[in-house]
């Protein structure tokens, strides 16, 4: 059986909120749900420990694939032929 409660947020927080729920598929009591679950249990951090990872392990070439992505839309050097 689900419990009924009341929460009082700042408008801009109530809407940056249902934003997210929205761009999640997720009613906004869902959302709320699954935040409050994600930090309870840990699941959340562990989440971010393995992004963590990840950025620790392959941060150096992300980078450098970042910046070949980029390079073909990179301002052209100043005296450089347009």
């Amino acid at each position: 059986m689900k419990k009924q409660t009341q929460l009082r947020l700042e408008a801009d927080v109530l809407e940056a909120g249902k934003a997210a729920a929205r761009a999640r598929r997720l009613d906004f009591n869902k959302y709320v749900e699954r935040l409050i679950i994600e930090d309870t249990t840990g699941a959340r951090a562990a989440g971010m420990a393995a992004a963590q990872r990840l950025i620790d392990e392959h941060g150096t070439f992300l980078d450098d694939l970042e910046q070949q992505l980029d390079a073909p839309y990179a301002d052209p050097q100043p005296g450089a032929a347009a």
